[in-house]
């Protein structure tokens, strides 16, 4: 699966904050590990390629 810097994905379960667009993810960071940025309030969170690519949704 090939997911770019930039690219909005989806996963299954949404960001803790419960604002609209918490299970939405902008992608900050692509390697061994992503940087992801909640659309809902802006946190950053890194995780690991592996768990990313097991919860994506869309």
């Amino acid at each position: 699966m090939e997911i770019n810097v930039g690219e909005v994905i989806q996963l299954k379960k949404p960001h803790p904050c419960g604002k609209p667009g918490a299970d939405k993810w902008k992608v900050l960071r692509v390697g061994a590990d992503f940087r992801l940025e909640c659309t809902g309030c802006a946190h950053q969170v890194m995780m690991k390629r592996s768990l990313v690519e097991k919860m994506i949704v869309k």
